[in-house]
């Protein structure tokens, strides 16, 4: 049922901060963008409101399965450590436990969101060259709206074009480009998210009860969310960059010539680029997303008793 609960938790908080991702990886990617408010501006001007919502449908269509093996894993990943250690998988966990199931959870996720994350990371930066040259060509002293013959068409129609495209330009290892940073992001990642969460619920717990009220799974869930984005947000962008990085001439050969190269460019601030937008997004994000996770826990086992 942990996984049908994830599942479930996954999909509300994607359609909750699918508008705030895209804005945070235009910033991560382009260096034109000064902040968080000239994204927005530019994104809405050029692309209205649908340019937020680019690449949405294939994370909607995985994000059951993802959030499912992520969840699934952390209880399977804590039962079984507690068996080993205690001789019960109901015995209460210890912080290392809760971390390090945590951890196998981000490592377990990254084989089935790399291609996901290549696809949503290209749609969400590609250039709209075809309404720029649009508007330039209705902006002439000809004022005819037509798109002359030479304007380029985007070059990714859809995600699974996207990834069709991807695979057959790169080759199976264009789907996985920037998995090493996602490795070293998801890993860190969730075994702060479920260590604090874990950590959070305790302390939110009223006296005499051993799960906190709503309002507690709420502030906990949220919380948790914000520390796991503070941990990740450096490797969340080079993972960003060697992803973009196929769109045109490619600039990087790796993750270690990523960092080097984005941080003499651009300072070290570049490797916080997105974060205040990751903290503002992970907040709402992840408290509908364990509302929605302790609610269905809590509804089948009601059902079940």
């Amino acid at each position: 049922m942990d996984f049908v609960a994830g599942a479930i938790g996954g999909v509300c908080g994607v359609a909750v901060g699918y508008p705030l991702d895209t804005v945070k990886v235009r910033i991560q990617t382009e260096p034109k963008y000064t902040g968080i408010w000239h994204c927005i501006r530019d994104t809405y001007h050029r692309e209205r409101v649908w340019g937020f919502y680019r690449g949405l449908s294939l994370p909607v269509c995985t994000v059951s399965l993802v959030s499912s093996v992520s969840f699934g894993t952390y209880r399977h990943s804590l039962a079984h450590i507690c068996q080993l250690r205690y001789g019960s998988p109901d015995a209460k966990p210890s912080k290392a436990d809760i971390a390090l199931s945590g951890y196998a959870s981000g490592l377990v996720r990254v084989f089935l969101t790399s291609p996901t994350e290549v696809a949503k990371v290209r749609l969400q930066t590609q250039t709209q060259a075809q309404k720029q040259q649009r508007r330039l060509s209705a902006s002439g002293p000809s004022a005819v709206p037509v798109c002359p013959p030479a304007c380029p068409e985007p070059k990714y129609r859809g995600p699974l074009h996207c990834l069709a495209t991807v695979a057959r330009e790169e080759g199976l290892r264009g789907l996985y480009k920037g998995s090493s940073a996602l490795l070293l992001r998801d890993g860190h990642s969730f075994a702060t998210y479920f260590l604090s969460y874990a950590i959070l619920c305790e302390w939110l717990s009223p006296a005499g009860h051993s799960q906190p009220d709503v309002l507690g799974v709420l502030v906990a869930g949220g919380c948790a969310g914000v520390l796991a984005w503070a941990v990740a947000t450096p490797m969340d962008v080079i993972k960003s960059r060697l992803q973009a990085d196929g769109q045109g001439q490619r600039r990087y050969r790796g993750l270690l010539h990523c960092m080097v190269t984005s941080v003499r460019e651009e300072g070290p601030r570049v490797l916080f680029k997105g974060l205040v937008l990751n903290c503002c997004r992970a907040f709402p994000v992840n408290m509908v997303v364990f509302v929605a996770y302790e609610a269905v826990l809590r509804l089948t086992q009601g059902l079940l008793t």
